[in-house]
């Protein structure tokens, strides 16, 4: 064996041993699942129209832990995978775990922000509402952070009953600064006391406890998510429960299937991950594709073959859809 192959060999075995083991600031994207929300969703306390037709949320698969180098060109040789940058995935000096509980954060209250924006629509909401109010959202680096969570209900501060945003803010505001402010929490089937202060935190380094809230719903309504995080299912669960709140079969027997985030007033906000979504939505035998209207250029690009539908809104969407597709 001449010298010149025994370099070139000995050269090649470090590329492939470095190639495997050196991680890079790189993720990978891949087509997640796609799954029907109807019976994901449940409630009482009104009546239930199931269709004939299905709404079905699309999700990506994201790499748990960095890319090698021979990972990064993998996924870029693959063309149902996408190489993301690690800066477009976590937040300066967040973890990965860390990343992962923003993204189930994000999820459920991309589920509390679906059913807050149809019961405006369609029950009078938040007018008409139940006892106590939800945690909406909170604020990394808040002291509420770690103790309540998106989801659960507050049914009292310090011993007084509350039953309105604006009665939270109050009781809030009338407790000095670091000084201990007891909630008692209902979560998911049981009632436990929580203790937190308000403290300087936040974007401005106000004095707060970290949380926004929504008043509690008219009726129970629980949305089962599974594994799947992120808030870019919001669009979905919305349709979804609307569905399943009104007589008419609002996907006419169609395949709906689609992605975006929504906010408690109904505005549709562009995501991340559209081309694999698109393709687990494909998988799905969808009729139709709903995209934020700011993801549609990029869909476009992703030449999915499936009828795409640019909206803004919920509205844009429902009404889309009671216009026959």
């Amino acid at each position: 064996m001449s010298k010149r192959l025994i370099v070139f060999l000995t050269l090649l075995s470090v590329v492939v041993i470095v190639g495997s083991y050196v991680t890079l600031p790189y993720y990978s994207e891949a087509p997640g699942p796609a799954r029907e929300v109807a019976p994901l969703i449940q409630f009482t306390g009104h009546q239930r129209y199931d269709s004939q037709g299905h709404f079905v949320l699309t999700s990506v698969l994201e790499s748990v832990q960095r890319l090698t180098a021979l990972g990064v060109l993998g996924a870029w040789l693959d063309p149902n995978r996408a190489v993301v940058p690690e800066n477009q995935l976590l937040f300066p000096g967040e973890t990965q775990a860390q990343e992962q509980q923003r993204s189930v954060s994000q999820m459920d209250q991309s589920k509390l922000d679906a059913v807050a924006a149809v019961l405006k629509d369609l029950d009078g909401y938040p007018k008409n509402h139940g006892q106590g109010v939800l945690v909406e959202s909170v604020i990394p680096g808040c002291p509420a952070e770690g103790k309540l969570f998106p989801g659960d209900l507050i049914t009292e501060i310090d011993g007084e009953a509350v039953s309105a945003r604006k009665g939270v803010t109050n009781a809030l505001d009338r407790v000095p600064v670091g000084k201990p402010i007891r909630f008692s929490v209902t979560a998911g089937g049981s009632s436990e006391a929580v203790t937190a202060s308000r403290e300087r935190c936040g974007p401005q380094g106000q004095p707060l406890v970290g949380i926004s809230t929504l008043p509690n719903f008219p009726f129970d309504v629980t949305i089962q998510s599974g594994n799947i995080a992120g808030p870019s299912a919001g669009l979905m669960w919305a349709l979804g429960f609307y569905d399943l709140l009104t007589p008419a079969d609002l996907t006419d027997g169609m395949t709906v299937a689609g992605t975006g985030a929504i906010d408690r007033t109904g505005k549709v906000f562009p995501i991340g991950g559209v081309a694999e979504k698109l393709v687990a939505a494909k998988r799905a035998g969808a009729d139709v594709f709903l995209v934020p209207q700011q993801n549609l250029a990029e869909a476009q690009a992703a030449n999915p073959g499936l009828k795409l539908v640019p909206v803004s809104s919920l509205q844009d969407a429902v009404d889309f859809l009671k216009g026959g597709g």
